[in-house]
């Protein structure tokens, strides 16, 4: 019998997961049966299932590949000095996301929020998923809080604010960004730039300077 070569199981692999992530993005999770992924990736149960044992195994292989995908992306900006800006950073990140993945996409929308959307509330009921989420927010955290140092070195982030928190917020727009995405349709990246963008502009309200210049204005008369 011919040797199979490790290039062969690799790209068997990955057609297996491609297809249960088209299966589970656009049926969602539980409406999705195995025998819907057999169909999509056009194996046979015994070829698919060599690889993984169900399921749970194989959405939990997606979560943990998406997680190293988006940790290296944030591994990578952490090594620049400074780093991109957040408005730069966040938006530039999910797109390499979507990059990585276009065979998740259906009539030009991106099904991998929705696939996210169903992650997480899979993590209620699962533990094993529940710590490869909790591992991979604390790895991407970790990266994040490096940023917000540099950005706080660099003179770009207020010194006196805890980069931890800074860099909740900043995984909490991403989050939220695909979580509307999921939810309500898509938007262009280039809406979640110029919101951030908008947010890290902000300074002294418009009423205090008013207010300054009005008083000088007086004192002329």
């Amino acid at each position: 019998m011919a040797r199979v070569s490790q290039a062969h199981l690799d790209a068997r692999r990955r057609q297996i997961l491609d297809g249960a992530a088209i299966c589970f993005a656009r049926n969602g999770f539980h409406a999705t049966s195995m025998q819907d992924v057999l169909k999509e990736v056009d194996l046979s149960a015994g070829a698919v299932y060599r690889y993984f044992s169900g399921k749970e195994e194989l959405i939990g292989a997606i979560v943990a590949e998406t997680l190293e995908s988006v940790r290296g992306q944030f591994e990578r900006a952490a090594e620049e000095n400074p780093p991109p800006p957040p408005d730069i950073l966040i938006p530039r990140v999910l797109g390499e996301v979507l990059r990585m993945k276009p065979e998740l996409s259906a009539d030009g929308d991106w099904l991998f929020p929705r696939l996210l959307i169903q992650a997480w509330t899979e993590t209620l009921r699962n533990e094993h998923l529940a710590e490869v989420m909790r591992d991979g927010y604390r790895q991407v955290r970790a990266l994040w809080v490096r940023i917000v140092e540099s950005y706080q070195e660099a003179g770009m982030v207020r010194a006196d604010v805890p980069a931890e928190s800074v860099a909740r917020i900043m995984i909490a727009a991403a989050q939220g960004f695909a979580a509307q995405q999921a939810l309500f349709g898509a938007v262009p990246l280039e809406t979640l730039g110029e919101g951030l963008r908008g947010l890290m502009s902000m300074g002294a309200p418009a009423t205090a300077v008013a207010g300054t210049t009005g008083t000088a204005g007086g004192d002329s008369r």
